[in-house]
């Protein structure tokens, strides 16, 4: 089961509604849960602190990263891929905090997918910082959605095709916004213009995006 009609995401629009199986915007869903997903999301960067790494090719990403669960995503001269142990700390990554599993798997429900999580990344993005329109492609079963959770300054994501060529949807999110892509959509194209300056009262000029995977 997945929302929307079969009609295929295509078209440059600004803040058009999405109606596509497998993707579904929730507008506000993670708000009631607000503080409380930053103050997970910060305890976890306590022990894995964030870091900005780097592609295969050598050049900085934009936004600062960090995991947790049972892997974390990281990208070097190695290539992309998932490590059961932080590589600046040699330590397994922090667990996953508890409400954002919850989060995450509600969610997924609402998309109507089953969802059990393993892995948590979470982006840090400060003005300016962007993420170029990509497929996660990484984990090991495509079966399982991906749940993305906004907290922080507003972003605007870009929701592209199946090719990197089809024009990206803009979709303007804000804090507590969560957005669930799966089944047919799941290796769609996305990503994050550059985020405009602001401030956030928890998180001031920053965002942090919770993207949930099933990785191993």
């Amino acid at each position: 089961m997945h929302p929307g009609p079969a009609d295929a995401v295509s078209g440059d629009l600004f803040g058009a509604a999405v109606s596509a199986p497998g993707f579904l915007h929730l507008p506000g869903f993670a708000l009631p849960e607000e503080a409380a997903l930053i103050n997970a999301a910060l305890a976890v960067a306590a022990a894995a602190p964030f870091r900005v790494m780097a592609t295969p090719w050598g050049k900085p990403m934009s936004a600062a990263m960090t995991s947790c669960g049972a892997a974390g995503w990281v990208s070097d001269r190695q290539g992309y891929r998932y490590e059961r142990r932080d590589p600046i700390t040699d330590q397994p990554w922090p667990e996953m905090p508890e409400i954002c599993r919850r989060l995450a798997v509600a969610a997924a429900a609402k998309a109507g997918f089953g969802f059990a999580p393993d892995t948590c990344l979470i982006n840090r993005y400060e003005p300016g910082a962007k993420m170029a329109l990509h497929q996660d492609r990484d984990e090991v079963d495509f079966a399982a959605p991906i749940v993305s959770i906004s907290l922080g300054l507003p972003a605007v994501f870009l929701w592209g095709g199946a090719v990197r060529t089809d024009k990206a949807v803009k979709i303007p999110l804000i804090s507590g916004d969560v957005v669930v892509w799966g089944g047919v959509a799941r290796l769609h194209f996305h990503g994050i213009a550059p985020l405009r300056e602001g401030s956030h009262p928890a998180l001031g000029r920053a965002r942090l995006n919770l993207t949930f995977r099933r990785a191993l």
